[in-house]
């Protein structure tokens, strides 16, 4: 149940210069003390807001205190002065113009960034309309209506006709906040999309980046697995000759053949694997299947990857990374739905007024004695609700507090995924010179071997072993310089890098809204 005051003044505007109109109202005598109460209630809607209003709104956009590490728990500890800033274009540091070109493909048609952006317009239109609550609303109606009363069976008695039409207008004065924070979560919610937008560009660049370093890893390999079918086709030459000169037996000669066929049984699965990366490619890029095959099917060495790098202290990585701070908007615009659920604890101050045209007759309607207008401040206040606002106030404290544990999560994994990174990059990178080393060692072995078995000093066994073992260096070798390069692709993921270059990307032609509205 609520109660609430509501006053109104209705008055019907005379026609002039016809007094002795029979519809002409007498103005009625206000007493003193009417006076008084109407002065009081229109200062009190001035006054208020002005006076009180501050205390009830505010700026809801925070950033919690949480507990962050001065410095990177990682072998990377000390980094130079100059390096790849990962607000920068980090893809151009591998010097790659394909990666670079599809990179900047992907940020513009990708169906993911193209479903975030919509997602940001549908929610700019929503701060749109919340918005409007700030402003008066106006309406316009008319009506005709006839009434009578029987008398008996068979007739009726005379009716009596009313034909109106008018507008009447409001305007909710929102001295209490309620209004104001219902369109600072609306804004706090446009600002998590967009950071939900860029959320989805680092991702999509990272994945990009990793699925284009894995198909020149397969090319890598490949090359390397279609030499080593050309080496076991050699020694199988040599094998036979030795063994048709009675130097060695029929054994060297199967071997050498079950060799060959070992490494021709590789060929298929490569194939398979790059023809699914070049095929993620295309979809990441907004593409079919099948289309990148003749951009992408040229074998290309790997890219380079940089020396020096530019990480920076763990704050200044928590404030780039689009994740956390759509944590933050999200947790702001919750603290703006509390502020909003508590607002309707107090009381709704309305400004109302009508203005129309008012006749027993349609002929009359729009002459300037049927005209009238009313209007009149009102306030309504929930005296008793069986305690829900307090509930609903309630609720929404409930999570808002499930908002701040998000955010906190957020950050304990951001910080998680840049530690890993950190470690998995320098890791890889001594791995990496672990087998150039034991590359180099293998291919002297495999000459060697290859030397004292032309010249009958070693058996065949020896030189298989040797250059099994040369080309298992090798293929290791290309994985893990595609490794260190994902590595770095996901180190650069993890320190929220990327995203600035396209903060205010153009929204391409497929982007438009049924209207062609851009974003």
């Amino acid at each position: 149940m609520k109660h609430g005051l509501n006053l109104n003044w209705r008055v019907r505007l005379p026609d002039r210069g016809k007094a002795e109109d029979h519809r002409i109202e007498k103005p009625r005598k206000i007493n003193y003390f009417q006076t008084r109460m109407k002065g009081f209630f229109l200062w009190a809607l001035v006054g208020v807001p002005m006076f009180t209003g501050c205390a009830f709104t505010g700026q809801n956009s925070l950033q919690p205190a949480i507990s962050i590490p001065e410095h990177w728990n990682s072998a990377l500890k000390k980094e130079p002065q100059q390096g790849v800033d990962p607000a920068s274009k980090w893809w151009e540091a591998l010097h790659d113009p394909v990666l670079s070109r599809l990179m900047n493909q992907a940020a513009c048609e990708n169906l993911d960034v193209r479903q975030a952006v919509s997602r940001v317009r549908e929610v700019r239109f929503h701060l749109l309309q919340s918005r409007s609550s700030l402003f008066p609303a106006m309406d316009a109606s008319a009506s005709a209506r006839k009434s009578g009363q029987g008398q008996g069976q068979a007739r009726m008695s005379q009716g009596s006709e009313m034909y109106t039409a008018g507008f009447d207008a409001g305007w909710e004065v929102d001295i209490f906040g309620r209004v104001s924070q219902s369109v600072e979560a609306s804004r706090e919610d446009l600002a998590a999309q967009m950071e939900n937008r860029h959320d989805v560009i680092t991702t999509l660049l990272a994945e990009v980046a990793v699925n284009y370093i894995e198909l020149r890893t397969l090319q890598e390999r490949l090359a390397v697995a279609k030499k080593r079918i050309t080496d076991q086709e050699e020694i199988l030459e040599l094998a036979r000759a030795l063994y048709k000169t009675g130097r060695d037996d029929e054994l060297s000669v199967a071997r050498a053949i079950s060799s060959l066929e070992s490494a021709r049984t590789g060929i298929p699965d490569l194939n398979t694997a790059m023809e699914a990366s070049m095929n993620r490619l295309a979809v990441l890029t907004g593409r079919h299947a099948g289309t990148l095959h003749g951009e992408l099917s040229e074998v290309k060495t790997l890219p380079a990857f940089p020396v020096h790098l530019v990480i920076g202290i763990p704050a200044e990585t928590i404030r780039r990374r689009p994740d956390i701070r759509q944590s933050e908007r999200e947790l702001s615009a919750r603290v703006a739905r509390t502020k909003q659920a508590r607002a309707e604890l107090y009381p709704k101050f309305t400004l109302n007024g009508s203005i129309g045209l008012e006749s027993l007759s349609p002929e009359k309607l729009f002459s300037w004695s049927s005209r009238v207008w009313s209007f009149g401040p009102s306030f309504s206040w929930p005296l008793f609700d069986a305690e829900a606002i307090r509930n609903n106030i309630k609720a929404q404290s409930e999570l808002q507090q499930q908002a701040l544990i998000r955010y906190e999560g957020t950050v304990l994994t951001a910080v998680e995924e840049v530690e890993n990174a950190l470690t998995g990059y320098a890791g890889e990178q001594q791995k990496l010179e672990m087998l150039l080393s034991g590359a180099d060692a293998a291919k002297t072995v495999a000459e060697l071997a290859l030397s004292r078995y032309s010249t009958g000093m070693t058996g065949f066994t020896e030189v298989l072993d040797a250059r099994q073992s040369l080309f298992s260096f090798e293929d290791q070798l290309a994985q893990s310089k595609g490794a260190v390069l994902s590595n770095f692709v996901q180190l650069y993921k993890a320190l929220g890098g990327g995203w600035q270059n396209f903060s205010e990307m153009p929204v391409s032609h497929s982007s438009l809204n049924s209207t062609g509205d851009p974003l």
